[in-house]
This record gives structure tokens, sequence and C-alpha cells, in this order.
């Protein structure tokens, strides 16, 4: 059974903040974890939540990460940031095809959009940048885990195939994961469960619901 959620609008706290400044009003709001491995191949399940709202022009997203090893290396838009600790967000609007967002600690993205892993395309990178991001990362000397944060602001025009778009009240279709396909101990986390023989978050088929009050 896939997963729902609503997301709640924030347009009228968030007036005006900036990044640094949503970061902690993302703390307040419900954190949703990420709880299915769906690859016995890869039992590695890290610490993964995130909480997610929106304003009339933003998706605002944060991940909150607790890990055994990290991996920063990616630095220009759409490098391979996958092979990073990578946080990921897939949204569908509708049957057109989904945005695949993914992001490593340092904030570099990769966005693409389409109906699938092969046809996909990329967005631009002048588009990919204007999306706002702030993270945090502290290690663990107890345990010898990191611990990071990333907090995202996607503008509303960084959905380029949907031009018209309006967030409020929307239904739609979307995913979230965590990977790490360089890491010592490679894994793949989602929030919404996925039935495939191998890893393979390019699955809009078990995206959950939704709902942009």
């Amino acid at each position: 059974m896939s997963q729902s959620l609503s997301i709640p609008n924030l347009s009228i706290q968030v007036q005006g903040k900036d990044i640094q400044a949503i970061s902690p009003i993302m703390d307040g709001l419900k954190k949703h974890p990420l709880s299915h491995t769906p690859w016995i191949a890869f039992p590695y399940k890290p610490k993964v939540d995130f909480s997610i709202a929106h304003s009339d022009d933003y998706v605002y997203l944060k991940y909150f990460v607790t890990e055994k090893h990290m991996r920063a290396v990616n630095t220009k838009s759409n490098e391979p940031v996958y092979e990073d600790s990578c946080v990921e967000f897939f949204i569908s609007f509708d049957d057109t095809g989904y945005y695949n967002f993914e992001c490593n600690s340092l904030g570099t993205f990769l966005v693409y959009f389409g109906k699938d892993l092969a046809t996909r395309k990329p967005l631009s990178t002048e588009t990919i940048e204007k999306i706002q991001t702030f993270s945090t990362l502290q290690k663990n000397l107890k345990d010898k885990t990191y611990s990071w944060t990333i907090t995202w602001a996607i503008p509303v025009s960084t959905f380029t195939h949907h031009p018209s778009l309006q967030l409020s009240g929307k239904e739609c279709y979307a995913n979230f994961y965590k990977c790490g396909d360089k890491l010592p101990e490679p894994h793949f986390i989602s929030w919404s469960n996925i039935e495939t023989g191998k890893p393979n978050f390019h699955t809009p088929q078990y995206f959950g619901k939704i709902i942009f009050e």
C-alpha cells in the first residue's frame, strides 16, 4: 500500500524569509521517516526523516540524515550526485512525466524530467541553480556517525514543464529517497515502498499520494 500525506501551506509564515530562516521552521513540522529498504541485497538503513511544506511560490523540503559514512564529491549541476550521500524527491503532477530532484550534502543538484529513466531530459543549469539550499553537518564522536541536514526551497518556476502550476489544492504523486551508490555501504531507502527486482527509484507506479493544502 502506497503512502499519502498532506503538505502544509506556509505562505503567511515565510513571506520575505531566506533559506536560513526557513530551515528552523521546517524543524517544527511533522517529520516523515524513510522506512523502506526495498532490496534485500542492500540492507543498510541510515536514519532519515523529512519535513515538507509549500508557499504560493516554493516547495520547501528538509531532510534529517544520520549515517555511518559520508561522501561529497560532485559540485556541478547534473553530475552524478547519487554516488554521494544523496537525498532525493521525485514528483509527478500529471501523466506527462515526473521531476527527479537528487541532491548531495553540498547542495549540488541533478534534476531531470520525463516519463522514465531512459527518456527523461535534464533541466537547465540556470533553472537548477535557482533552488536555494542550506545544510548542516556534524560528526558524532560517540558512535562515529555523521548527522546532516539539508533544506531546499524549490521555486515553482523550476517545474518548467508546468508553466501554469498552482500548488494550493493540488493532488499529485511523489516519493522521497536516500541513497549513496559509492559509499562503503551502498543503500537505497524510500518513503513509499517499491516492488522491483533491483534498485530503481524511477518507478512512478509506486509513488505515494501528496496533497498541497
